[in-house]
């Protein structure tokens, strides 16, 4: 016996056993194609039933997974389930035969195996549609039970690093990746509708950018040369619309090599989008536009729940600076201190929360971060952040130290972030250098110089909005789950080992 035997309980044993007696008896329990085509699914199967387009006597061959069985002598009724549903399905021996009875459904075929029938439909005493069969056959033996139905699969460990079985287990688990597939769906129709191009930028990058994060490096062998998994796609799709297109958009993955919590995956799907002469201004009036059409589709509604809350999308949203958002929930005014030392003395006196020798802008994010951000339940964009934490964003024209910028809040969480974005190719060199120097000290996650990217912007970037969201905080908000590995259908776990 092989070793990987040695650990098989009781209920595999039988399994591995019944798979040897097909074998034996020469059925293939892993054909590799039906005996006769699929005609209808389960859900396609009931519904033309019952609007009569199926005459009494037509045959439709069906295909799925043995739910439950109930045997009841000669006779059985049992479930199967597809992509579209479960139905109901009457096997009696007289009909199908003795040896696909008794030796084969009975004995043979256990729950969780993959079946086809070949039968016709008719509605039991109970009023359910259901197919009778004429022909039964095996298409793949299952060698582990399945995961309880009545109960569930509860372990949170085992449903995310075991996702398969959370899906069989669980079938709302399913609805919400159907939904999150739905989401994306609806965005693009969105942003198609609206005349912009869908695009792909390059997922490894000689230098990263577009955000204050973390890369992950790999290395090209042949090319001896250091490349990164991009953290934002900011920097390409800008290059695009120096290039003469006007409105992009790209929906794919980013990487950041950082923390792990209810809402942030080192893997996770973004969306950004950019486009021309507009603003921030404009980019709000898109997103709300956006997320509230996103919400009529996939949801029928602009008011949904979440986390006991009733979230309403609905446009206008509210929209309040970042200095008036930290000063009524703080007192603490960040425009009358220039520096790090005098804003880190106001923070002190009044008691509150901050992180010794942080910059400037790390303070003041700081204070949103915990006084602000989660009690921003409703929509709401939050605007005119400070240049020291916004480096690829334009300065408002009075007043330097201030830049076009929002972020969106919903439900207290970060839902994404958006420019008027910088076209000044001098100014965006000086912050570039400025970051860099800072990445000599604390900074790590200051962005490197980009001197392609400065070229670019020498040939001229039109004004220009730009907005980038989270697809995974999205699902959350859509499906009411309050944690990002709810959404993700693989996030990434400590090793067991």
């Amino acid at each position: 016996m092989e070793e990987t035997e040695l650990n098989l309980n009781e209920q595999q044993l039988v399994r591995r056993n019944k798979l040897i007696e097909l074998r034996d008896r020469g059925i293939d329990p892993y054909p590799a194609r039906l005996p006769r085509a699929r005609t209808h699914t389960a859900a396609e199967a009931i519904t033309a039933f019952r609007a009569g387009a199926l005459a009494p006597d037509q045959p439709v061959t069906l295909v799925g997974r043995l739910l439950t069985e109930r045997i009841m002598g000669k006779a059985a009724f049992a479930h199967i389930e597809d992509g579209s549903g479960k139905i109901q399905i009457y096997v009696k021996r007289d009909v199908v035969g003795e040896a696909t009875y008794d030796d084969l459904f009975k004995r043979l075929i256990d729950l969780g195996d993959f079946i086809t029938v070949t039968g016709t439909m008719f509605v039991t005493r109970t009023g359910e549609v259901s197919c009778e069969v004429r022909e039964l056959a095996l298409l793949s033996k299952t060698l582990n039970p399945m995961p309880d139905k009545w109960h569930g699969l509860k372990d949170v460990e085992t449903r995310y690093r075991q996702r398969y079985v959370d899906l069989l287990a669980n079938p709302e688990v399913r609805e919400v990746f159907r939904k999150r597939a739905a989401i994306v769906a609806a965005i693009r129709r969105y942003l198609d509708d609206a005349g912009f191009l869908e695009v792909e930028t390059p997922v490894l990058q000689p230098i990263y950018g577009g955000a204050a994060a973390r890369p992950f490096t790999t290395f090209h062998n042949q090319l001896q040369q250091e490349l990164f998994l991009r953290i934002s796609f900011e920097l390409y799709l800008k290059r695009l619309l120096v290039g003469g297109y006007e409105r992009v958009y790209e929906i794919g993955r980013d990487f950041r090599n950082e923390g792990i919590s209810f809402k942030h995956n080192p893997e996770f799907t973004q969306l950004e989008f950019y486009e021309a002469y507009t603003d921030y201004h404009g980019m709000m009036q898109r997103v709300e536009e956006m997320v509230s059409s996103v919400a009529q589709q996939v949801c029928g509604g602009t008011v949904l729940p979440y986390d006991g809350n009733e979230i309403d999308v609905t446009p206008p949203w509210r929209r309040i600076s970042m200095r008036d958002a930290i000063l009524e929930a703080t007192g603490v005014d960040y425009t009358l201190y220039p520096d790090a030392a005098t804003l880190t003395e106001a923070i002190k006196a009044r008691g509150l929360r901050y992180e010794p020798k942080a910059s400037r802008g790390k303070l003041i994010d700081g204070l949103f971060g915990d006084y602000v951000e989660p009690k921003l339940i409703q929509p709401t964009f939050i605007t005119d952040y400070p240049v020291d934490i916004s480096p690829l964003a334009k300065k408002k024209a009075d007043d330097p130290t201030t830049v076009e910028r929002f972020e969106y809040f919903i439900a207290g969480m970060e839902m994404g972030n958006a420019f008027s974005e910088l076209n000044d190719p001098i100014d965006q060199r000086e912050r570039f250098v400025e970051l860099r120097d800072a990445m000599a000290g604390a900074d790590e996650n200051a962005h490197p110089l980009d001197e392609d990217f400065l070229a670019a912007l020498n040939f001229g970037l039109p004004p220009t909005g730009g907005f980038g969201t989270g697809i995974d905080r999205l699902t959350m908000l859509f499906t009411d789950r309050q944690s990002i590995r709810e959404v993700i259908l693989f996030p990434h776990l400590r090793s067991i080992d």
